[in-house]
């Protein structure tokens, strides 16, 4: 059963070293994500499931230990989704999954095993509700660390350029999300999410099926948009 579920946004940009001069200016994403983190662990989960947006091919488990770099983005960072060791074939840590786990470095995570799962963007609705069931289906106290930004589409120098859709878009998320509303997340409009690039639709929409009767009550910690790119943090418990 879910017994607590954080969302955080997932650009790199929330490690410093990649940020670089501009690091500063997530600081309070940075520290809402930690207070969220917080609510995982107050919870003592028996595990810990952390669910990200992920390329097609990236789609699927990853066990605990599995890494990831920021190599990619000209920094020097490694990071380990928790602290077991992966099986040496282990697949590399898509990047949402890989700003969760230098989130839960950051907290010196020890609470429960963790394990990942990568969502391809394509994933329709009721495939990712029926992943958030069998997440949550069991005895065990399960919490959820689901990453994802809304929508990149907020400005006219966002990744996606401006669309007067983004906002109230994002809006409803955060309304959705602030309020732990399960039948708003699962009926989020799957195409107008992908015109968006809100990357968080379908780890929403996981979250969504785990939660459907878990009871819990949510609280929006962060909404922000800064670089056009809506970064929401929430908590489920």
């Amino acid at each position: 059963m879910l017994v607590a579920a954080a969302v955080c946004p997932c650009p790199p940009l929330l490690v410093p070293e990649v940020a670089a001069g501009a690091a500063p200016e997530l600081d309070t994403a940075r520290a809402a994500c930690a207070d969220a983190l917080g609510v995982l662990a107050a919870a003592r989960p028996d595990r810990l499931v952390v669910v990200g947006p992920a390329a097609p091919e990236g789609h699927g488990a990853y066990p605990e230990g599995a890494r990831g770099s920021f190599q990619g983005f000209g920094v020097e960072v490694d990071v380990r989704l928790g602290t077991g060791q992966a099986p040496e074939n282990a697949r590399e840590l898509p990047a949402s999954l890989a700003v969760a786990a230098w989130l839960l470095e950051r907290t010196d995570w020890a609470d429960a095993p963790i394990e990942g799962l990568g969502v391809g963007e394509p994933l329709d609705a009721e495939r990712c509700i029926e992943t958030g069931r069998e997440i949550a289906t069991g005895p065990d106290r399960v919490a959820m660390l689901v990453m994802g930004d809304a929508s990149a589409c907020r400005t006219l120098k966002a990744p996606g350029y401006l669309d007067e859709r983004a906002e109230p878009f994002d809006a409803a998320v955060a309304r959705a999300l602030g309020a732990a509303d399960v039948t708003a997340l699962k009926e989020l409009d799957t195409e107008l999410a992908r015109q968006l690039k809100a990357s968080g639709r379908a780890p929403w929409q996981v979250l969504a099926g785990a939660a459907q009767d878990a009871g819990l009550s949510g609280a929006l910690l962060h909404e922000s948009a800064p670089y056009g790119v809506g970064y929401l943090v929430a908590t489920w418990s």
